[in-house]
């Protein structure tokens, strides 16, 4: 086995958000297959130097990527997406070239497109780039919702980080997303997807870690209720939105029939505006946490009422983990094969969420057969290791004679 280089623009520990997540595990697969080299950014969590002198041979790590400012002003002078400008990192850049120099590097894992221009374009062994999802569809859907000149710059972004991600995975050896509807979306935005090895890597979930037996109850949590909860990184804005969603126009409709129920938000980095919805009737803004299963099982309902989406959502695999009726807008249930009404309910549109949650929550036992259907199904179908059994031969395929031999 060589030597491979993993690249990422967020250090991929602790595993506490989505793409943290999943970088978290592609690493720690990386590491079982050989030696690895990692260069990433550092996100302030302040574990980054002792997760990444325990799990690879070398690493860089970039104690801050540059402020957002500065990183738009560069790619405004030089016509290129923020997204790029904000990671692009001299040191780095430096690192890269002698890691490739001097050690026996065959494969080269690219951790979202932001890392991909630290590949050297004539570099002679495999580079397999993990988008996760298309990024630049964000972008431009914040543009089209938005007004002036902040949805003036969404817009700029959308097209020219589209561009970008067309250009590296022509790039590279194989280019992976999320899921089905990820990589049929990735294909509508590119010509002669044929000469593009694109390929599917879902998200898996730790089922042992999500489990409802490894919690202490904890039935003082929350009021008598009913009590539904939204968890995830607050300052993300597709969470921002959803959570206002929630609170303005599906949480006051519940509570015409439900007067005592309330909704809790769970997670780090509130926005000021997150902060604010708490002072409404019948919501708690908790913020970060120590450990958000708690407030998971605690909870009649798990709601994702997210209106912009990309990839799989972790918040909805964890709830479904840990057997929990979980109700949540089609958005948000894009790249889970479950069925609506088995293994979760889909709700379009305020007033169909409205009425789905209030049957949720006057039918309880269907409610509890839905949650232990949910936690089946992400037990066969959503683990880590079978998420990322092939790993090893997308990285280093096996050599053309000895396919020929096989065959």
């Amino acid at each position: 086995m060589g030597e491979t280089l993993f690249l990422a623009h967020r250090v991929p520990f602790p595993p506490d958000r989505g793409d943290k997540i999943r970088s978290f595990h592609v690493l720690r697969a990386l590491a079982r297959l050989g030696p690895v080299h990692v260069g990433t950014f550092d996100d302030r969590s302040g574990y980054g130097e002792q997760f990444l002198s325990g799990i690879a041979a070398s690493h860089h790590l970039v104690p801050l990527r540059k402020p957002d400012v500065l990183a738009a002003a560069e790619a405004m002078v030089k016509g290129q997406p923020v997204s790029l400008s904000a990671f692009a990192n001299e040191g780095l850049r430096e690192w890269v070239e002698q890691v490739l120099h001097y050690r026996p590097i065959d494969a080269i894992y690219v951790f979202s497109g932001q890392m991909a221009q630290y590949v050297p374009p004539h570099f002679p062994g495999r580079t397999v780039l993990d988008l996760c999802d298309v990024d630049s569809a964000k972008f431009e859907a914040y543009g089209d919702a938005g007004h002036g000149p902040k949805a003036w710059v969404h817009a700029r972004e959308g097209r020219l980080l589209a561009a970008e991600e067309e250009r590296f995975a022509r790039a590279a050896d194989t280019t992976l997303l999320i899921s089905e509807n990820e990589a049929n979306l990735f294909r509508t935005r590119v010509s002669n997807t044929h000469q593009i090895d694109l390929r599917v890597m879902r998200n898996g979930i730790d089922a042992k870690f999500f489990a409802p037996g490894a919690v202490t109850p904890e039935p003082t949590l929350y009021g008598e209720g009913p009590n539904l909860v939204f968890t995830g990184q607050m300052d993300y804005a597709p969470n921002v939105t959803a959570v206002e969603r929630m609170v303005h126009r599906i949480l006051p409709g519940i509570r015409e029939v439900h007067a005592d129920a309330e909704f809790h938000i769970v997670g780090r980095a509130p926005t000021p505006a997150v902060k604010a919805l708490g002072k409404q009737a019948g919501v708690t803004v908790w913020g970060e946490v120590a450990d958000v299963r708690p407030y998971i099982a605690e909870a009649d309902i798990v709601v994702a009422p997210l209106t912009i989406a990309r990839g799989i959502q972790n918040k909805v695999l964890e709830a479904m983990a840990m057997a929990m009726p979980v109700l949540l807008s089609p958005e948000a249930a894009t790249g889970i094969d479950g069925e609506d009404g088995v293994h979760f309910t889909i709700a379009e549109g305020d007033r169909t969420m409205i009425g789905r949650a209030l049957a949720l929550l006057e039918d309880r036992d269907r409610s509890l057969e839905m949650g232990e259907a949910a936690r089946a199904f992400v037990l066969e179908h959503q683990s880590w290791p079978a998420m990322l059994g092939g790993l090893g031969a997308l990285l280093r395929p096996p050599p053309v004679d000895t396919v020929r031999d096989a065959a």
